[in-house]
């Protein structure tokens, strides 16, 4: 798999608008997916909102291993960024950002309080790529449904302000992502969903899973699929899963296109349990 060109005209749109908001928010909140925390940050963004106070969300925290969710906000922290693990569906973690916004913006709220302006309500950009979860942490933050909420990448589309009941008021962005990544960043934004099944080989993408699967949660998928053992060759692996699930056409041929969708959606939901795919460098 090489190189990915995957960049949508209002990906571009939304590249400008950050540019040009950014002056209207105190500060900035960026989603990412805790199971692929170097992968589902978007280079543009880095640079987009440097300079801002941020706050980096690591949202599916339940869906990743603890200790590796830890070793990611060690080393993710700084003075002007602050890193919460998070699960916007369940809200587990969302009562943590009003605390560490008033800590970020201090100074800003202080002068504020001295010029007599005592209720201020803070302004946030919500950036992230598409599929890490903005719109549920929008809707769970505001406590109804007024940003659109899908599984698929890129269902929101228009600039939108929130205002959330603890005085926060949240600017939407569409998720971006970026004009070209290489192909283990491609491989982990595929697996959790960040980019379309429709533009990749849906079965190449589910055996490359299983690899990574077999090499670093093998028990896991021993236990799930009630293998006996796993085998070297991913491909027998594959065929040994979709066997277990009976994921058979015709004549005993494997379904490959079943197996790989039911895997992938297994994963995608959890179902496998806790797995990082990334680690911070030095680990």
């Amino acid at each position: 798999m090489k190189k990915i060109n995957w960049f949508p005209g209002h990906m571009v749109k939304t590249r400008r608008e950050i540019s040009a908001n950014l002056k209207l928010v105190d500060a900035v909140i960026e989603i990412r997916d805790a199971r692929i925390v170097s992968s589902s940050s978007n280079p543009e963004i880095e640079k987009l909102v440097e300079g801002k106070p941020r706050i980096i969300l690591l949202n599916k925290s339940d869906m990743a291993e603890d200790q590796v969710t830890r070793k990611w906000k060690k080393e993710l922290e700084s003075n002007s960024t602050m890193v919460l693990e998070v699960n916007s569906l369940t809200g587990k973690g969302l009562n943590n950002i009003k605390p560490a916004l008033n800590e970020l913006l201090k100074e800003k709220l202080e002068r504020s309080r001295e010029r007599g302006i005592v209720n201020y309500h803070i302004r946030v950009m919500v950036v992230g790529i598409p599929n890490v979860g903005k719109s549920s942490f929008i809707n769970r933050m505001a406590k109804n449904s007024i940003a659109k909420v899908g599984d698929r990448p890129g269902v929101t589309k228009n600039k939108q302000w929130i205002k959330t009941k603890d005085g926060i008021e949240l600017l939407d962005t569409p998720g971006i992502l970026w004009p070209k990544f290489e192909e283990e960043t491609s491989l982990n934004l595929a697996f959790t969903g960040a980019i379309k099944d429709e533009i990749m080989d849906i079965e190449t993408l589910a055996l490359r899973l299983v690899e990574r699967l077999s090499n670093h949660y093998g028990k896991r998928l021993m236990d799930r699929y009630g293998l006996e053992s796993l085998s070297e060759e991913s491909l027998e692996n594959l065929e040994m899963i979709a066997r277990k699930r009976g994921c058979i056409i015709k004549g005993g041929e494997i379904d490959y296109t079943r197996v790989a969708v039911m895997l992938l959606d297994e994963f995608r939901s959890g179902k496998l349990g806790k797995i990082s795919l990334e680690w911070p460098e030095h680990e």
